[in-house]
């Protein structure tokens, strides 16, 4: 190494930076090596191709009367510093997102909590209405068959107290129990998307944070893809069914034509 002239090391530095294999950080740590790297590495020639080859944006501004006076890699310095400090402050408004987002998924998960916890209250007492009709109903059989006169008085009171018919109070309250099904399994369904959506987020959240400089893409988006290509197949799959239904149909009306055509001719 001691006899390889300057000429020849800067041309190889100036090769690596050109076709990309040196990047900033070879340069600061070929610096830090020796003395003859130290002074090799702050050329401006090598700075500068880094500043148009990193900064493109920037380095067509660079010509300012504040800039001109600042050596490549100064102003390379400074740029890397302002594309980190936007690098930063743009992490900074994901994560503050991105906990907005899991807060949301919690709130609404609570609500959630409580809808289902009053549509099974609801449901409960659909289902005690339930067993005092039909105890209504014993009451009003009983009532033709001679008993004491104590247990007759009770079950006379029971009847008494439906004012409503017991078959129309039976449909209402079959109509409302289908309801109140209907109801917890769309919030089961429902809850149980919005934990998948929360735990999703939650993990972003950690990504985000271990990876803070990193450019993070949404982590459902593999997931609505796999979604969207499982209702395709689900699509194909019924267009199949349906294809071998009719041609069924086909062949078993063409099977009675043929036999009834049969029997015709004889």
């Amino acid at each position: 190494m001691p006899l390889l002239p300057d000429e020849l090391w800067r041309r190889i530095l100036e090769i690596g930076v050109q076709s990309g294999g040196f990047s900033y950080k070879d340069l600061c740590c070929l610096s830090i090596s020796c003395r003859r790297f130290h002074r090799l590495s702050d050329e401006d020639v090598l700075w500068s191709h880094l500043l148009s080859s990193d900064f493109p944006s920037s380095s067509s501004s660079s010509s300012s009367s504040s800039a001109s006076s600042l050596t490549p890699k100064s102003l390379y310095k400074l740029r890397f510093d302002r594309d980190r400090n936007k690098k930063i402050a743009a992490h900074q408004r994901l994560v503050l997102r991105k906990e907005s987002q899991i807060l949301e998924h919690s709130r609404k998960l609570r609500d959630m909590k409580i809808r289902l916890s009053q549509e099974t209250q609801k449901m409960q007492a659909t289902l005690v209405g339930f067993s005092n009709i039909h105890k209504s109903r014993q009451a009003s059989v009983a009532l033709n068959v001679w008993q004491p006169e104590i247990i007759r008085g009770r079950q006379k009171q029971l009847v008494e107290q439906c004012v409503v018919p017991a078959e129309s109070r039976l449909h209402a309250l079959e109509m409302e129990l289908r309801l109140c099904k209907q109801q917890i399994s769309g919030l089961e369904k429902a809850y149980k998307d919005e934990k998948q959506r929360l735990s999703l987020a939650e993990e972003e959240l950690q990504s985000i944070r271990y990876h803070p400089l990193r450019d993070h893409k949404p982590l459902g988006s593999g997931n609505a893809e796999c979604n969207i290509k499982s209702k395709k197949l689900k699509r194909c799959k019924a267009q199949s069914l349906a294809c071998v239904y009719f041609l069924s149909l086909s062949f078993l009306f063409w099977v009675f034509t043929c036999k009834a055509f049969f029997f015709c001719s004889v």
